[in-house]
């Protein structure tokens, strides 16, 4: 594994910006949706238990961009 421990993720200036409304729409969808909550849960237990926290913030970093890039694509 590749250490990293002057670039810590978890901290700094923010470009992107994460609403309320996003943050409760996704609680929803973890924690109380029949349908996504098993899923999401499952993969959320498996990063907390297999990834360093700043794995973890470099993963959700990088599923926020690559989501904003898929939105900039046409369908």
């Amino acid at each position: 594994m590749i250490s990293h421990p002057d670039d810590d993720l978890l901290g700094g200036e923010s470009i992107y910006c994460i609403n309320r409304s996003q943050l409760e729409t996704a609680s929803d969808l973890a924690y109380r949706d029949p349908e996504t909550a098993p899923r999401i849960q499952e993969i959320l237990e498996t990063l907390e238990t297999q990834f360093s926290r700043n794995e973890r913030a470099a993963i959700a970093f990088l599923l926020i961009e690559r989501l904003r890039a898929t939105a900039d694509q046409p369908a």
